[in-house]
């Protein structure tokens, strides 16, 4: 029973280096049958005769969800090395002593009982490149982001915005329309950009390319790319292209020399095909993103696709100098690919940012030898389902986040990938139900988060649209049709983020409480030097709560939809969606 109530292995995301200095170490139990933990810890050669030097120090309480307690503690070992256990106190004030050979009842004398971290070697210590931290990113679909250049095109181009985007329509967006509307993003107060593939390709999405080394003529040629770069740059704003190396498209040269020539075909081993003849129809017999004929699966583990992605990787680095890779479908990459592009692109740019598209639990990815973070949809998934859709509970959510946070160290966390939607979801305007009283709330919460925020194109502006290709409407410039109130709320939360660094990404996150009936939650974002408590009614009723947190203490508003009202100190009035989030100035 014991072994199932508490749990803890050496390993990540257990215990690992923080940073050069500092472990961190992660202990679960049964919900609400710990009331305190200790870790026992020392040098494994501090010795004084035939005892062990060990000592005591509290961890302390990080969250929990409703089956789980979640402790942590760090620790600066001055010789980075370390043995340790737990020393936890029982509901009914028990002692139980956790080792890695088993529970006792009191601190064993024989050291090799206790868990063991070698040695905190600085080679070992995951480091994602550290503007990543104060990044706010914007999703750019170039397709329908903006025309700027009509001279290039693609035949069959609609006028901007004059029909609804399906799957195979094209309005002309272009590298020029970016460069045009640039500005609007340093309004806005975005530093860094994420587009959507850009390389020569079949479709409007271009997730099918035909030439990994080329751009897309309707976006322009690469003088206009090296300008757009070079022009982010000057602004602050940092470029993230998309890298589809798990399939190509069906255009892809060495694709269509499989097709011309089967058998004979020089490049037969670069795809994952299951006989001869090739056929496309009425099924692929070969291995596809997902089944799709036209985006053939590429064999990475054969030397030479394996080097002509790699060249792709750093081509587009050193030679344009963009500053990170967004990797398609990256979980159905092998591993040992992965590994060796992170040693390609850090060679060439070492804080380049390495971004994994996976929908699911990541941590094999996340050891420090593959990806610096990965879009974080387990993230999306719960604040959806908690605001936009409100299909779970207060408590519930707050056990959901609860969950991701727990799910990787501190230092994963704090570069992960959090978006609300993107080119294969829905807007999260729609998911709203078109209410924009649930959007703020997505909002604030998204920007008040651990992690790095992303936005996609016109979100900002009260854009909506459904699944693909309903996402993917053309950018509206005319500030008629734009809900500038949105924009302004949206602008305002990223510069909180900016200047208070408990708001943004150095503050600790913890819920303090959640309400079932009123589906209002309360948490707080913490430093060393400030105190942030936001407090969020997901509700369409007038709802009271008590936060206890606020007693004597005063306070400085941060942002609020100026109907929330303190009564007696610590009771907080909400009108419907309403929020309130203010800083503890004493």
């Amino acid at each position: 029973m014991m072994s199932t109530a508490i749990c803890h292995r050496a390993v990540l995301p257990y215990v690992y280096g923080k940073d050069e200095e500092t472990v961190e170490i992660m202990l679960e139990t049964k919900k609400d049958m710990i009331k305190k933990v200790e870790l026992i810890y020392a040098d494994p050669y501090n010795f004084k005769g035939d005892n062990w030097q060990y000592q005591l120090s509290d961890m302390y309480q990080t969250g929990s969800t409703a089956t789980i307690d979640y402790w942590k503690i760090e620790i600066k070992p001055p010789y980075r090395r370390l043995r340790y256990g737990f020393h936890c106190t029982t509901a009914q004030n028990e002692s139980i002593i956790v080792t890695e050979r088993g529970y006792f009842e009191e601190i064993p004398k024989e050291i090799g009982n206790f868990y063991c971290f070698p040695y905190l070697h600085e080679n070992d210590v995951f480091q994602a490149p550290s503007w990543v931290k104060d990044t706010v990113w914007y999703q750019i679909f170039p397709e329908r982001f903006g025309n700027g250049d009509p001279t290039i095109n693609p035949e069959g181009t609609l006028p901007w915005a004059s029909t609804e985007p399906t799957s195979s329509n094209f309005f002309g967006g272009d590298f020029q329309g970016v460069i045009n509307h640039l500005d609007y993003l340093v309004e806005l107060g975005i530093n860094g950009i994420y587009f959507t593939p850009i390389f020569k390709a079949y479709s409007n999405h271009k997730y099918d390319t035909i030439d990994y080394m080329e751009i897309d003529p309707q976006f322009g040629d690469k003088d206009t790319f090296r300008e757009l770069v070079r022009a982010c740059h000057q602004r602050g704003i940092k470029v993230m292209l998309d890298a589809v190396f798990n399939h190509s498209g069906y255009y892809f040269k060495p694709f269509q020399d499989v097709l011309q020539k089967q058998t004979q075909s020089s490049y037969k081993d670069w795809f994952h095909l299951w006989e001869f003849p090739v056929e496309t129809e009425p099924s692929p017999n070969y291995d596809a993103f997902g089944f799709v004929a036209t985006m053939p699966k590429l064999n990475t583990a054969n030397t030479e696709v394996r080097n002509y992605l790699l060249n792709v990787a750093k081509y587009w680095i050193e030679e344009f100098d963009i500053d990170g890779w967004r990797l398609d479908v990256a979980n159905e990459v092998d591993h040992a690919f992965w590994r060796d592009f992170r040693n390609v692109v850090k060679s060439v740019k070492p804080d380049a940012y390495i971004l994994g598209e996976i929908w699911h639990d990541s941590l094999p990815w996340l050891q420090g030898d593959q990806f610096d973070a990965v879009m974080n949809y387990p993230f999306t998934n719960s604040v959806i389902e908690f605001f936009a859709k409100q299909d779970i509970t207060a408590k519930a959510f707050a056990h959901s986040l609860t969950s991701v946070l727990h799910m990787y160290p501190t230092n994963v966390n704090e570069v992960s990938f959090n978006l609300l939607d993107s080119h294969d979801t829905p807007r999260i305007l729609t998911l709203a139900g078109n209410d924009k009283r649930r959007m703020r709330l997505l909002y604030l919460f998204q920007l008040s988060f651990i992690g790095t925020p992303c936005l996609y194109y016109g979100d900002e502006i009260g854009m909506i649209g459904g699944e693909d290709p309903g996402c993917r409407a053309c950018m509206v410039w005319d500030e008629t049709f734009q809900d500038r109130q949105l924009f302004i709320f949206v602008k305002q939360l990223i510069h909180l983020r900016k200047t208070i660094p408990a708001f943004g990404n150095k503050g600790n996150f913890r819920f303090l409480s959640t309400d079932d009936e009123t589906n209002i939650i309360v948490y707080e974002k913490f430093t060393e030097d400030e105190q942030i408590i936001f407090i969020l009614n997901n509700n369409e009723k007038n709802s009271k709560i008590t936060v206890p947190q606020l007693e004597n203490k005063a306070v400085k508003e941060l942002t609020t939809n100026k109907k929330s009202t303190f009564e007696k100190d610590t009771i907080i009035s909400l009108e419907p969606y309403d929020f309130y989030c203010f800083k503890i100035v004493e």
